[in-house]
């Protein structure tokens, strides 16, 4: 079991900058790929960024490449997401997720139906 919990959401002008943080529980966090994604109001949720248990590998989605950066502490069993330069269509309930199939893996998934835990969720708000 994994249980994932997002702090660091809120509202932000345009242009500012947010730091996501989802904290992590249980056993083998360390050797999970980990993904953010995120869920606007009447869409679906859509892949954000990917890191490998290592770290070694990320995967960005094309709307927030250059902007979104995404790290963990394996000693704080913490993921992170540093959003920069951010849009009012940035706006969204943002997830994190473990994949645990990619256990020690550099493949990154971009899919929401390869994560099998998600948090809770924590809404970003962009204003213009």
């Amino acid at each position: 079991q994994v249980q994932l919990v997002e702090s660091g959401g809120g509202l932000v002008q345009a242009g500012g900058s947010l730091r996501l943080s989802c904290a992590a529980s249980g056993r083998s966090f360390s050797q999970y790929g980990m993904g953010w994604f995120r869920q606007a109001p009447g869409k679906e949720r859509e892949f954000v960024a990917a890191i490998s248990w290592s770290g070694a590998s990320t995967n960005f989605a094309d709307s927030v490449k250059g902007r979104f950066t995404i790290s963990r502490d394996k000693t704080k069993n913490t993921l992170y997401l540093q959003m920069n330069s951010l849009k009012p269509e940035d706006t969204a309930v943002y997830y994190c997720a473990a994949d645990t199939v990619a256990f020690r893996s550099n493949i990154l998934s971009r899919l929401t139906i390869e994560y099998d835990y998600w948090g809770q969720g924590t809404q970003v708000t962009v204003s213009s």
